[in-house]
């Protein structure tokens, strides 16, 4: 049974192309499913979170990542009462938008990008399932459901000021109502993210050696976690004990996220997933204790992972690649595949945007060696 301030497939707005319900399954079920099978979600299994895609087998990728989301987004909505399937296709299709060599490369691409409307992930994101992907007879994209669209453009909160492009373009066709909160299923998969990424990146930055145990148990949350786990098992293997320990500081933030929502989407009101988003405030949200316990803790992974040495190195020549790939291609746009080619330098810009930010890290690599 789903609560009455859910996402309701019933009630959904549809799609910009109407296609008839399907027998079998829902609206986002196969909003879902189509996110699934794109060529922009399987890319993601070579993209980087943090360390770059070959660095090692068992770093987490941006699918990797993305699974996890959707993974600990399915939790928490179904014990809220929302709609997990809404909630995991906003969840699994948060990343689509990510460039090579994860935040690095989006900010180089977007330098790049700034004297014709700039990058950025999300947006893209958008334009991926609104245009990009192009396997349908009747359209471009995946003729995601309105719902869709609104939780991967607005998971983050409502998209005020300077709308990114290609954001906007997508909005004109199929008006989203940028300025307002999206669904409790879109607001759960961004506290997912937040979630997935505080817990992996602490154990990424274990397993690669970039700190030790010793270095985090002044954190908070982690220290508790790794005492409790000393307290029950003594002298427990080191692999075992991170893990141990990681994954009740895992159960600790998604606790506090289902003890702060029920009391938020209780106080709000809601009767209906339209009166979540007319709300004014997120009602799915972290207690301002564990936000400022977690502030610690990224504190902590932005000195001693994002800003290692080994990472800052990686993120410069990085850096450069996508550089020189949009010079190379601004030069000469017959340096890419036929069909990137456009009239105009700002529209020939923004597809040798899009051509580099599908790019997986080896295939940049690759290419950057032969321009």
């Amino acid at each position: 049974m789903l609560a009455k301030y859910a996402s309701m497939p019933s009630e959904s707005r549809g799609r910009l192309v109407d296609e008839g319900s399907s027998a079998h399954r829902s609206c986002f079920q196969r909003d879902r499913d189509r996110i699934i099978h794109s060529s922009a979600f399987r890319r993601l299994k070579h993209k980087t979170q943090v360390f770059v895609e070959h660095e090692g087998d068992h770093f987490r990728t941006r699918l990797t990542h993305s699974i996890e989301v959707a993974q600990v987004a399915r939790t928490i909505a179904g014990t809220l009462g929302l709609n997990d399937e809404l909630t995991e296709a906003v969840a699994l299709a948060h990343d689509l938008g990510h460039t090579p060599f994860g935040h690095t490369g989006e900010d180089a691409l977007n330098a790049c990008m700034a004297p014709y409307g700039g990058f950025d992930h999300n947006a893209q994101a958008i334009r991926i399932v609104t245009a990009l992907e192009r396997h349908y007879a009747e359209f471009d994209g995946l003729n995601l459901t309105w719902e869709t669209l609104e939780g991967i453009a607005k998971h983050n909160g409502p998209v005020t000021g300077d709308i990114p492009y290609a954001l906007a373009e997508a909005n004109a066709a199929f008006d989203l109502e940028l300025g307002t909160y999206a669904s409790a299923e879109a607001q759960v998969a961004a506290l997912a993210d937040d979630i997935a990424y505080n817990n992996h990146d602490l154990d990424d930055g274990l397993r690669a050696g970039l700190f030790v145990v010793d270095d985090i148990l002044h954190l908070p949350i982690v220290g508790r976690c790794f005492a409790q786990v000393d307290a029950l098992y003594s002298g427990l293997q080191a692999d075992r004990r991170r893990h141990e320990a990681l994954r009740r500081v895992f159960g600790v933030m998604v606790e506090d996220v289902l003890e702060e929502s029920t009391a938020r989407l209780a106080a709000s009101g809601a009767a209906s997933a339209q009166a979540v988003r007319d709300f004014g405030q997120p009602v799915v949200q972290f207690s301002a204790k564990l936000w400022d316990e977690l502030k610690d803790i990224r504190a902590f992974l932005f000195d001693h992972m994002y800003r290692h040495e080994t990472v800052k190195v990686m993120r410069v020549e990085t850096a450069q690649v996508v550089r020189e790939l949009f010079a190379a291609f601004m030069a000469d746009p017959s340096r890419m595949p036929a069909g990137w080619q456009a009239e105009g330098e700002q529209a020939q810009a923004r597809k040798i945007s899009d051509y580099i930010a599908g790019m997986t890290d080896r295939y940049a690599l690759q290419k950057h060696k032969s321009v």
